[in-house]
């Protein structure tokens, strides 16, 4: 079994699943790469792969997530068009599904997935990550969920997925502040299982994977399911409290100003003006 795409790559070799992520400039998820994405939920699925790692070629890091210049100019294409807001609401509800689609096959797969992460890991690419049974970080690793600076919560499972790993308090400071976590704190606070040295995470990732292998299938999807339990109910929430962000001009004005931004931080906002 073997894909090369244009956003992303993945091989079968000996039970392990490989697949890399090699979309410029750090792997966003548009509509290119989710297409690509739903052949890895595929392939995780089929005979003969024991196990998966997840990985970037992109020196930049895993995945900056959402594609949201790609969301920001599909959405005025339809406005301009003439599509209502109902209708353009649901464009953005049925992208979402199938986002979910995707990463739920990956979260649920009855395999060990691992993924290894290097510098940037934000939004819909932390969200990606937390889909992973096991997350392997190189010290250069920085989890973020930015979306508030855009009128936005996570869509994609993120918050549920998260605090199904650590504890709430974590999943309301990442929210709330939009702050990152680096790669050291986010190991003493049990997201990340392995730390190592910058560029050692995918040769670790691969140990890991290695090892999954020694073990017995049946025994591996019983304890993954039960380890692992998939918080349908929330997400279906988080997807409809997205959806009804989404429809506010704040959120339109602040991807445009995202669309516009060339600074290396677009996802920064405006620091707020002292009271006159």
């Amino acid at each position: 079994m073997k894909f090369e795409g244009e956003a992303l790559g993945f091989e079968l070799d000996g039970g392990v699943l490989s697949v890399r992520l090699h979309r410029a400039p750090c792997n966003e998820i548009g509509l290119s790469m989710l297409g690509e994405l739903e052949r890895v939920a595929d392939a995780v699925r089929a005979p003969g792969v024991r196990a998966m790692v997840l990985s970037s070629d992109v020196a930049r890091g895993f995945c900056a997530g959402a594609d949201l210049k790609e969301l920001h100019h599909r959405n005025r294409a339809r406005r301009d068009e003439g599509a209502s807001d109902d209708a353009r609401v649901a464009e953005v509800r049925s992208f979402l599904e199938r986002i979910h689609a995707a990463f739920d096959a990956i979260d649920t797969a009855e395999v060990t997935t691992v993924a290894a992460v290097h510098g940037v890991c934000f939004g819909g690419g932390f969200e990606l990550a937390l889909t992973c049974d096991v997350l392997v970080a190189d010290r250069t690793a920085r989890f973020c969920f930015p979306e508030l600076r855009l009128g936005l919560i996570p869509g994609v499972g993120g918050l549920p997925r998260l605090a199904r790993d650590v504890g709430n308090a974590v999943v309301r400071d990442l929210l709330l502040t939009g702050r990152s976590l680096g790669a050291q704190r986010a190991h003493q606070l049990g997201l990340v299982s392995q730390l190592v040295a910058p560029g050692e995470h995918r040769a670790v990732a691969a140990r890991v994977a290695a090892q999954a292998l020694r073990f017995d299938p049946a025994a591996t999807a019983v304890g993954k399911a039960f380890a692992k339990p998939l918080p349908r109910d929330a997400m279906d929430r988080e997807i409809a409290l997205f959806c009804d962000l989404f429809r506010r001009p704040a959120v339109e004005q602040a991807l445009a100003r995202f669309d516009a931004d060339t600074s290396a931080m677009p996802y920064l906002p405006a620091a707020p003006r002292p009271p006159s």
